[in-house]
């Protein structure tokens, strides 16, 4: 036995509204049929997937074109300065810093690291050109870039020693920090040619030690450790 869905009242099976009220009576499994049509196909299609090498084909051209075009114009117009060096560095890095992605995923991250830390180099390099002197380049850009290559390299040689999680990945953050803001104060000290000693990389240093010393001991704690994950959402 149906009711009318508006005001109750009891209805025949072949009745088409309600005597009452005259609320149309519907079948609930014919509704489908009442519906208007949708617009879009029902069928989901798929695109193609880009492959990597007509990818790397299109970066390449375009870094390419980018470069030898920025050239020709600093070469036959805009001749005041080597100001196209600074284009043509910046194409260099994006391609460098692409290529494992892009070009060849099984680059050793050792060897890309290295790629990416030359790359740099050679693009601080181009803008001497376009400077008074090159000094500035050799005492600090060059062993900068370096020290940053270094720390970069020895990253993952810390993931490896600790199991990658985010807890780990923040000490390796937390150790790399320090020292890195320590060789620079030492650097420049000794461009200054000051004595060497730490003055404000021993605050960075002493707050980092202590977030060190926190990390390895939720690390080692594995009651710690999953606490932190349950409170964290991680």
């Amino acid at each position: 036995m149906s009711y009318c869905v508006n005001c109750g009242v009891e209805l025949e099976a072949s009745l088409p509204e309600c005597p009452l009220c005259h609320t149309p009576v519907i079948n609930p499994k014919e509704l489908d049929k009442l519906r208007p049509a949708s617009p879009y196909p029902t069928d989901k299609g798929q695109v193609e997937v880009v492959k990597r090498k007509d990818l790397g084909i299109l970066i390449s051209v375009v870094l390419t074109a980018t470069s030898v075009t920025c050239l020709l114009l600093n070469l036959l117009v805009f001749n005041s300065s080597l100001w196209s060096l600074i284009v043509i560095g910046s194409c260099l890095c994006l391609f460098v810093f692409s290529f494992p992605a892009i070009f060849y995923s099984k680059t050793p991250i050792y060897l890309s690291l290295l790629a990416d830390g030359i790359s740099v180099a050679v693009y601080l390099f181009l803008i001497t050109f376009l400077t008074d002197s090159n000094k500035w380049f050799w005492q600090v850009g060059l062993p900068i870039v370096a020290m940053l290559t270094i720390l970069a390299e020895l990253f993952p040689l810390l993931a490896r020693i600790f199991s990658i999680t985010i807890l780990s990945v923040a000490l390796c953050i937390f150790i790399e920090i320090p020292a890195f803001c320590v060789s620079l104060e030492l650097l420049i000290r000794h461009i200054l040619e000051q004595p060497y000693r730490i003055t404000w990389s021993a605050v960075v240093l002493t707050v980092c030690f202590i977030i060190d010393i926190a990390l390895i001991t939720i690390l080692a704690k594995k009651r710690l450790r999953n606490e932190v994950r349950r409170r964290l959402h991680f």
